[in-house]
């Protein structure tokens, strides 16, 4: 049975199955070439920017960093490393002690990191119904060609294979299309997924570094430890001389 006698067989229920799933399959292919574009072109620029993060992390100029971020504007690194140098030279150009500014900048990078997950996921949800659904939708078809099938018998009174194979190969097609159409998106969708994760590792990390850059947590830490070493022997030294008196 050629492709057109196929199509000839094919009932109104069971044709529309066909034309819901094409256009599912066709929506999924835009979305995973939309975003393979989108994800190449954030690490192609997240690459391009780790040398300009690095030259500050070094000792770099505030403001070099800012320009370099500015620059890069598909860079999802990028973007969360601005949020938070542009809150610490806010708060630095207005008089105010930058340290002072330390939960501002935390707030600053976690919202932004934040916004651009939103960003990185949006269609991935739209990927993943159309992976889950378009079997049950394949499914849908078999079972509406086997009805035409038994429907064809029931008119004929006959079971031959004349009369039942156009609703079996309607069921058929159905089913491999639903398969058909749900093998890109679920891999697809677990890819990028896996891209998500590896970029939010990415992504706390250059936060974590740029904090340390710009307040010394490391040093700050050591300091304290410091003083409260100097201030534990005067402590047990005023302690007796106390009890003298």
């Amino acid at each position: 049975m050629s492709l057109t006698e196929l199509l000839g067989h094919v009932g109104i229920f069971g044709g529309a199955v066909m034309v819901c799933l094409a256009l599912l399959s066709v929506f999924s292919v835009g979305m995973i070439v939309d975003k393979h574009r989108r994800f190449r072109s954030a690490s192609g620029q997240s690459e391009k920017f780790k040398p300009e993060f690095k030259k500050f992390l070094h000792g770099g100029d505030v403001q070099d960093l800012i320009e370099a971020a500015r620059l890069h504007q598909s860079s999802y690194m990028a973007q969360v490393v601005l949020a938070g140098i542009i809150e610490y030279d806010g708060v630095r150009q207005s008089g105010r002690d930058p340290v002072a500014s330390l939960e501002l900048v935390t707030s600053a990078l976690r919202d932004s990191m934040s916004e651009e997950l939103i960003q990185l996921r949006q269609g991935l949800g739209f990927l993943a119904t159309i992976g889950s659904t378009a079997p049950f939708i394949g499914l849908f078809g078999t079972v509406v060609g086997i009805i035409n099938a038994f429907r064809s018998i029931a008119a004929t009174g006959s079971g031959g294979m004349s009369v039942v194979s156009g609703g079996i190969a309607e069921a058929l097609v159905s089913t491999a299309l639903g398969i058909f159409v749900a093998i890109p998106a679920v891999v697809a969708f677990n890819h990028f997924t896996g891209k998500i994760e590896t970029f939010h590792v990415q992504m706390n990390r250059v936060s974590s570094q740029l904090v340390n850059r710009l307040f010394k947590v490391p040093e700050l830490k050591e300091l304290d430890v410091e003083v409260a070493e100097v201030k534990a022997p005067m402590v047990k030294k005023g302690g007796p001389a106390y009890a003298a008196r």
